[in-house]
């Protein structure tokens, strides 16, 4: 049974033969290396790079539902990008606004 079941693994549209298993497989580097940055201090982030990276996210996870046969790697880690650019965009805004405010405080 087990060895029906990784013979259908191995012969899917998306399974270990195609790009379209190892493509969204290799992507989730991005996404880790992107959550791996959330310890990094908001000033050293880049807005450029993070609104491509969520932007990328976002678009290919639609992308990803409407092609046949239905990538559901793709799906996550491109969900993954969409939510780590996000959350670091998030992240330096706040920073970013809120070092404004401290510094119109002080100038009072």
């Amino acid at each position: 049974m087990a060895a029906s079941k990784l013979q259908a693994l191995w012969n899917h549209p998306v399974g270990p033969k195609t790009i379209h298993f190892w493509a969204p497989t290799f992507k989730w580097g991005l996404s880790i290396a992107n959550a791996a940055d959330f310890s990094k201090p908001p000033e050293e982030l880049s807005y450029p790079l993070q609104f491509a990276v969520a932007c990328s996210g976002l678009i290919w996870s639609r992308y990803c539902t409407v092609i046949t046969p239905r990538n559901w790697n793709l799906l996550g880690v491109n969900a993954a990008m969409a939510g780590t650019g996000m959350y670091q965009l998030s992240r330096k805004i706040w920073h970013d606004y809120s070092s404004k405010t401290e510094a119109e405080i002080a100038n009072e």
